[in-house]
């Protein structure tokens, strides 16, 4: 029996995640979690007989069918309760195409996967901008000059 995804990610597991970047295009992947759809950095759970670098490419490779090359480490975030997340700098060759894979976890069609889909900061709503943020986006050559021209109003969700 499959676990709900509540349960699922309600465990203190480490992560791995992966910020692939084309011109001012994110590799993004459309999910679908906690009744909601959202978007969200290709990766998930590092294996017990792996490292964050080994589990940011296999995730990488499951969930886009990319062959990715680490770049560089661009933030370690320690959660309350255990567990830890990475994320990378991941480069792909210029020609690669991404496909829409599969998160081998989930059985009996309940994979959260929806869509693979390369993305600009604009097409992204701001709750999901939140997580760039936080996976280290801002260190990623090219992004401190978008966010740069956008001004100093203040924006928020509607009331």
């Amino acid at each position: 029996m499959t676990e709900t995804t509540e349960e699922f990610y309600g465990r203190k597991r480490s992560r791995s995640v992966a910020v692939i970047v084309r011109g001012d295009k994110i590799l993004m992947e459309q999910v679908h979690f906690f009744e909601r759809d959202f978007c969200t950095l290709p990766g998930g759970g590092i294996e017990e007989d792996e490292t964050p670098e080994q589990a940011v490419l296999r995730e990488l490779k499951e969930e886009t069918g990319l062959e990715g090359k680490i770049i560089r480490l661009l933030t370690v975030q320690h959660k309350g309760g255990g567990g830890t997340d990475y994320s990378f700098e991941v480069e792909i060759p210029a020609d690669a195409v991404a496909v829409t894979g599969s998160d081998p976890e989930f059985e009996d069609g309940d994979d959260p996967l929806k869509e693979v889909l390369w993305m600009s900061l604009d097409e992204i709503s701001e709750k999901d901008r939140a997580f760039l943020w936080s996976y280290g986006l801002m260190q990623v050559d090219g992004f401190f000059d978008i966010i740069k021209g956008w001004g100093n109003e203040i924006s928020y969700p509607g009331e």
